[in-house]
């Protein structure tokens, strides 16, 4: 774990898929689905693999890991409708202590951010049906980056989006990929896993492993105590 040295975080970075929302079990039906169309049989369990890939990184991995020809144009959008399809009849929810976080953090005047492999209008769409849209200072998007995660890429544009040097801000992330991306940009990491656990060899990239987001108020109310 990385050292637990008194530090200044004046801002947070989430990323959203299986942190701030339980979609990602959503995301692994809709693959389910769609892979049968293509003749392939529990295709989501692909997802652990790829957890945190934004559709470029995906492409990658299933052209290289189930076919060359992977047709990913009408996989993507056959998944999208059948998650949208799913999400408006049965909905998605907010993760334990994300909206409580939130809330809190905007309340103590930390600089909110976000950080999600997810496409620009999936992602705004996701966060507005829960509610969660306004409490963001800045936002960066799967498709407006040029390298997804793990490059530091995304993580470096939403520090800069929030105003906030990456060493006095802390990335929230549930995805090995997003734990490589985030310590790769200098920032302090909190990982609460959704699908994946974070494999033993990224301990040292890890500022703290929590169960859930309730977990992070403490943390930083005892950084400000000792502040």
């Amino acid at each position: 774990m990385t050292e637990k040295r008194p530090v200044s975080v004046k801002g947070l970075v989430f990323d959203m898929d299986g942190l701030l929302l339980d979609s990602e079990r959503l995301v692994k039906r809709s693959w389910d689905h769609v892979g049968n169309l293509l003749g392939y049989k529990e295709f989501g369990n692909h997802i652990y693999n790829t957890v945190g890939f934004n559709l470029k990184r995906r492409t990658e991995y299933f052209r290289t890991h189930v076919d060359p020809d992977f047709p990913m144009d009408f996989f993507a959008d056959a998944t999208r409708k059948k998650y949208h399809q799913i999400a408006e009849s049965e909905g998605v929810d907010v993760k334990p202590g994300a909206r409580e976080l939130l809330e809190w953090a905007k309340n103590q005047g930390y600089r909110l951010g976000l950080a999600t492999s997810s496409r620009k209008i999936h992602a705004e769409q996701s966060l507005k049906r829960a509610g969660l849209y306004g409490y963001f200072h800045g936002m960066v998007f799967g498709d407006t980056v040029n390298e997804g995660k793990p490059s530091p890429e995304i993580y470096l544009k939403a520090c800069r989006a929030i105003h906030t040097e990456p060493q006095h801000a802390v990335a929230l992330e549930d995805a090995p990929s997003g734990v490589v991306s985030a310590s790769a940009a200098g920032m302090r990491v909190i990982v609460v896993p959704d699908l994946v656990e974070p494999p033993e060899e990224l301990y040292d990239r890890i500022w703290y492993r929590l169960d859930s987001l309730k977990e992070v108020i403490s943390i930083l109310e005892n950084l400000s105590l000792s502040g």
